[in-house]
């Protein structure tokens, strides 16, 4: 077994299901909080998570597995095991790097819709606005090649991406993160912040 299956069986599950049955068993996981899973993250895949942010693991990127592992623990994996602090997003500078080079070798095309969705995420955790243009824009076409019984979950996806686009066209970076990195909030952001949803 490759060292990265562990970590793709975890948050993926069975392989040969389909899109939406993957994402009806992981929804919870993948978008909801809850401590256990956390820890659970913290204790399965803690040591590789470190590797990963330390620079390490880069030769699992010569596979599409690989790579997208590589890309979860630094990516995912740092929201759950260091929530709420800044190591949360130390592996995000990384993590593009790491989906441009992906993206520039056809990597994702080899890798199943649904998995394909936390490549993207990662352009659209990115506070950059051309970054999430690009990920609106492979969301968009994630949704052109869905079967007809997943067109809504991929529409869903896009619907999410085209939510950060405007907060960054809006403010230039997520303000629910400037108190995690000590960043000041304008009078704005502070409004935005009240409002329901502003919190991905």
């Amino acid at each position: 077994m490759n060292a990265w299956q562990p970590l793709l069986d975890w948050w993926f599950g069975a392989t040969e299901a389909s899109a939406g049955e993957v994402a009806a068993r992981r929804q919870g996981l993948w978008f909801g909080y809850r401590a256990e899973q956390d820890d659970e993250a913290r204790r399965l895949f803690g040591e590789p998570c470190a590797a990963a942010l330390s620079g390490g693991l880069q030769d699992w990127a010569e596979q599409p597995q690989g790579w997208l592992a590589l890309i979860l623990l630094l990516d995912q994996l740092p929201r759950m095991i260091h929530r709420g602090t800044p190591q949360a997003f130390a592996g995000d500078a990384r993590a593009r790097a790491l989906v441009r080079q992906g993206l520039e070798r056809g990597l994702a095309e080899q890798l199943p819709a649904i998995q394909r969705v936390f490549v993207y995420l990662v352009l659209e955790h990115a506070e950059d606005l051309a970054l999430q243009d690009e990920a609106l824009r492979l969301f968009t076409a994630l949704l052109d090649q869905a079967s007809a019984n997943e067109c809504q979950l991929f529409a869903n996806y896009l619907d999410f991406a085209g939510r950060h686009r405007q907060v960054i066209q809006r403010f230039g970076r997520f303000p629910h993160r400037n108190a995690i990195l000590g960043r000041g909030s304008t009078a704005s952001e502070l409004a935005f912040l009240e409002e329901p949803g502003s919190r991905f």
